[in-house]
């Protein structure tokens, strides 16, 4: 009463725990997601430490505040390209800060500017006074990225990626390992950071989309085999008299 073929079962052997698999695994990026943004909003509400403070700091420090008291230096600015907003083409500013406080250089990003002309330089100033500056720490992801893409040899630099310790080994200082992403103030331009690209609900929607495939699947596999089994249970009986 059911034979759907020995090709036809092999198939749905196969697929079949791959569409379950992937449709579990979108499940647990969802959760993933839901902690991280649980997490980054409870650090972002929290207040702003002192640079020194970091260093009592146990656990991770993605998304912790921190405050800053320095300047800028306007000679080594990086620009991370191909960065859009609504649409619209740009870039992020990214600029040595050295913080007064711990003698310490860190990478801040200033946020976006639009770039829509690429024949035109993005234009963009740099406070010259010393600054109080409040912004959080990000740390990307996975591995860090190097320096490369460089389309010119002088400053800014126009990149595709950057981490902080390529930059201070280029520029021969010493500096902290981290990128600082400031917060609205005097020296941000826009600054409104997604902390994840993918929110959980994408995760669940293509969680959705694996397991009605395998639901289709497996529906096709029976109905194939019990049409199978009709069709050899109806052919006419051939003999010799």
């Amino acid at each position: 009463r059911f034979r759907p073929g020995v090709l036809p079962t092999l198939v749905v052997f196969i697929l079949l725990p791959l569409l379950f698999w992937l449709g579990f695994w979108q499940l647990e990026r969802a959760d993933e997601k839901r902690s991280l943004l649980a997490a980054a909003e409870t650090r972002r509400l929290a207040q702003p430490l002192p640079l020194a403070a970091l260093e009592r700091q146990s656990g991770p420090m993605a998304f912790t505040r921190i405050t800053l008291q320095g300047s800028f230096d306007a000679a080594h600015s990086v620009l991370l390209d191909s960065r859009t907003r609504a649409g619209v083409a740009g870039v992020e500013l990214l600029q040595p800060f050295y913080d007064l406080p711990s003698g310490l250089w860190l990478l801040v990003n200033r946020g976006w500017l639009p770039w829509p002309d690429r024949r035109v330089a993005p234009q963009f100033d740099t406070p010259e006074a010393s600054l109080q500056l409040s912004g959080w720490i990000y740390q990307p992801p996975g591995e860090g990225f190097l320096l490369k893409h460089t389309e010119s040899e002088g400053w800014p630099k126009l990149v595709s990626a950057v981490s902080p310790p390529a930059l201070w080994q280029l520029l021969r200082r010493g500096g902290a390992a981290f990128e600082v992403r400031l917060e609205p103030g005097p020296a941000a331009y826009r600054v409104d950071w997604p902390v994840v690209a993918m929110d959980p609900q994408k995760h669940l929607g293509y969680a959705v989309q694996w397991f009605a495939l395998a639901l289709a699947l497996l529906l096709l596999f029976i109905y194939l085999g019990i049409r199978n089994a009709r069709d050899t249970h109806d052919e006419p009986f051939s003999g010799s008299d």
